[in-house]
């Protein structure tokens, strides 16, 4: 018996329907004499991260802490908040081809869901980025309380899809994400770019 066609899908936001350019981290770094890389480092520090991500705490606190944490380097709190600040103010950009797959999925049928790890801060990044009303259903897991990869995650959205897990095709840019997926019983396809996009037209078959 052959695998059951999915009739839902499920898409990360960041690396996948959002993209980052790296040039603007880069840029405020050079601009405040920070090593290269070290407003990621410090903001995804798990201790840091996995809290924000649980609802726990807000996305404006979660910023705050990495402020605290380079202001030893910089020897300024308001010379850190400022770097975080203007680091934070680029809320990333859209992928056309994602968008327009989302799309091209919706009129054929499919319920697609935003399936991220993040935090309060999503609504209006959404708003922000135009995609309110492109999504069906957006499961946060700030909002959930539970995160990627674990299982209950997918039980809730999956729930929240009105969908079976084997009929939810889940797409993500993250092993550790897609492996939680399959753990729980979805399909999953480990994303790389555009080029992926042929298998998950044909994998949907709208």
């Amino acid at each position: 018996m052959g695998r059951e066609r999915a009739t839902a899908l499920l898409v990360d936001f960041d690396g996948v329907l959002r993209r980052w350019d790296p040039a603007v981290a880069s840029g405020v770094e050079r601009a405040y004499g920070l090593s290269a890389g070290v407003l990621g480092e410090i903001a995804m520090q798990w201790g840091r991260l996995q809290p924000v991500l649980t609802g726990q705490v807000s996305h404006a606190e979660w910023m705050a802490s990495v402020a605290d944490a380079l202001t030893p380097s910089l020897g300024d709190p308001g010379r850190a908040r400022a770097a975080v600040e203007e680091w934070q103010r680029y809320r990333g950009e859209v992928d056309p081809d994602v968008l327009a797959f989302v799309r091209e999925a919706r009129a054929g049928g499919i319920k697609v869901g935003l399936g991220t790890n993040a935090t309060d801060l999503l609504d209006a990044d959404l708003a922000a980025l135009g995609l309110v009303g492109e999504l069906d259903v957006v499961v946060n897991s700030a909002v959930v309380g539970v995160h990627k990869p674990a299982k209950e995650y997918f039980r809730i959205a999956c729930a929240a899809l009105e969908t079976p897990p084997s009929r939810v095709l889940f797409v993500d840019d993250e092993d550790r994400a897609i492996s939680g997926a399959r753990t729980a019983g979805l399909p999953a396809y480990r994303w790389s770019g555009p080029d992926g996009l042929r298998y998950l037209r044909a994998a949907l078959a709208y």
